[in-house]
């Protein structure tokens, strides 16, 4: 009877998580062991350089967030 109690109450908490969102984050660790673009999980550059601190790593922008979605030139409207 326990276990289908402890099952029921484990079942109920997994089912009503919320799914993780990928977030960019606009600082990524960068370096010959993360490659480009790296390691992109920090919001601030000093979380980045704390963790890059003592490692071959530097920090970086994420491309994604610096580069992102450019807005496209408007082609001009002709009538003719």
């Amino acid at each position: 009877m326990r276990f289908i109690i402890g099952f029921t109450a484990l079942t109920a908490i997994a089912l009503s998580a919320a799914p993780a969102s990928a977030q960019d984050y606009p600082y990524c660790l960068q370096g010959r062991q993360w490659g480009y673009p790296g390691n992109c999980q920090f919001a601030t550059y000093q979380q980045c350089l704390a963790t890059a601190s003592g490692t071959d790593s530097y920090c970086g922008l994420n491309p994604r967030v610096a580069y992102g979605s450019q807005p496209q030139p408007r082609r001009p409207y002709n009538r003719w």
